[in-house]
């Protein structure tokens, strides 16, 4: 039993406050102090101090609202979370509660976005104020000790989110500023320019910082694809003889290819592919792990590799390179394909998207063996799922073999291809020490 410590009653002990007068039963637990390394972004208004005295409160109030709700939507598409607002700036957090490898990244194209976003709200806030609303950005990736993250309480101290705010202090109007330790982990997926170092208030040492120009759908940290291959002689095995059997056979073979992030998968694939050289054909696409129309991202960058489509392509450009691919015969197939990459705004099933994902697939195989590289498949939606496993059950009479790779994940969340005769799966394991050894040598061109 419990003694309320206000009137004495008697309370279960299950009961958190008393039965009687309400008191709290037992003292409130600090929530534990964690470090974390997060990305933070800090974004204020230009002018924020006089915003008051310019305008009248009740349509600055009703800008304002619009303003924060966008912005805020922007960053909650990308994984971020708004951890608070001062004045008139929103400061989003990337890595808090639950980090990802991909944070910083997401923050820069949080950022990115959030400016691009910016002359859209202008649009309906402009006949409200009539002003338009101007800010800037810095984005900053370090340390914080942040509270029980699991109980909502996020950043508490640290140097980061001081900096991001100076960063966005010296940014000018309409720019964003990232830091070094943010550069470093984005540095292949964005393009920038270098400023003069910062001298920032509270930083001993100049602060070395990059005008964010553009942001591009790749990885931040470029893979080391062109090293030689070290082990894995038993895992290729079985990845050409899947491609044998799929062009002796003249039928779709899947393998999967299941490993922790960094173990090599994407190397093994590429191997694969230099042994098969010109006998084959071959289109990539991977999945994202967030953000809209995502579902079929992976058939979207495929149809885009094969075509040759670029991301400026007029549409009539794109749609004459995928009507050029396919021929004019496949007219209905390239609607339903183009579709998927917003070629057309023409809506379609998903049982025709599906159809119309085999017959590209079958079409391109025609010409010669096929293989479709599909990375990252444990944030596969399961729609997409569905559409490999209709794949590899309907294409017929064509050598294609399909090829995914996927972190131990995928087979966590029960989320796993069915299992066919012409379905088989590698799980990769770690390297032994000699062989992690030698790839290291090999990177660092230190192999006699």
């Amino acid at each position: 039993m419990q003694i309320c410590p206000s009137c004495g009653e008697e309370n279960p002990d299950r009961f958190r406050l008393c039965g009687l007068c309400g008191t709290r039963l037992a003292p409130e637990v600090e929530p534990e102090q964690v470090r974390k390394t997060i990305t933070v972004v800090f974004s204020d208004l230009k002018g924020s101090t006089t915003l008051g005295e310019r305008f009248d409160p009740e349509p600055l109030r009703e800008a304002l609202s619009i303003y924060f709700n966008a912005m805020r939507g922007v960053l909650e598409s990308h994984g971020g979370k708004v951890e608070k607002f001062i004045g008139d700036a929103i400061v989003g957090v990337f890595g808090l509660p639950t980090a990802h490898e991909d944070d910083a990244l997401r923050a820069v194209r949080a950022a990115a976005d959030m400016r691009r976003t910016l002359p859209l709200v202008n649009q309906r806030i402009e006949p409200i104020l009539g002003a338009r609303l101007e800010n800037r950005t810095g984005v900053y990736t370090g340390e914080v000790v942040a509270g029980d993250v699991s109980a909502g309480h996020y950043v508490t101290t640290g140097d980061t989110m001081n900096t991001a705010a100076r960063l966005e202090a010296a940014a000018p109007t309409h720019e964003i500023l990232i830091g070094e330790p943010t550069y470093r982990l984005v540095k292949h997926a964005v393009e920038v320019e270098n400023v003069e170092p910062l001298i920032l208030k509270g930083k001993a040492e100049p602060v070395h910082a990059f005008r964010l120009i553009s942001v591009t759908e790749g990885d931040g940290i470029r893979r080391h694809l062109d090293t030689p291959m070290v082990g894995r002689t038993q895992e290729l095995e079985v990845l050409t003889d899947a491609l044998d059997r799929a062009a002796e056979l003249r039928r779709t073979e899947l393998v999967t290819v299941i490993g922790p992030a960094g173990v090599g998968k994407s190397r093994l694939l590429q191997e694969l592919l230099r042994k098969a050289g010109a006998n084959v054909l071959a289109v990539r696409g991977r999945c994202l792990p967030y953000g809209d129309g995502v579902t079929f991202y992976p058939l979207a960058e495929m149809v885009r590799d094969a075509a040759g489509i670029e991301p400026d392509d007029p549409l009539d450009v794109a749609r004459s390179k995928l009507m050029r691919l396919l021929g004019p015969e496949y007219e209905n197939v390239a609607q339903r394909v183009g579709a998927t990459i917003g070629l057309s705004a023409a809506a379609f099933s998903q049982e025709e998207i599906f159809w119309a994902a085999r017959r590209f697939l079958e079409i391109l195989a025609q010409r010669q063996p096929l293989v479709a590289l599909i990375d990252d498949i444990h944030w596969a939606e399961q729609t997409f799922l569905d559409l490999l496993d209709y794949i590899v059950e309907f294409a017929e009479g064509l050598p294609v073999l399909v090829i995914c790779s996927a972190r131990p994940e995928l087979r966590d969340d029960h989320r796993q291809l069915k299992e066919r005769e012409n379905a088989h799966v590698i799980v990769l394991e770690s390297l032994s020490d000699q062989e992690s050894s030698s790839v290291v040598d090999n990177f660092l061109g230190t192999t006699a």
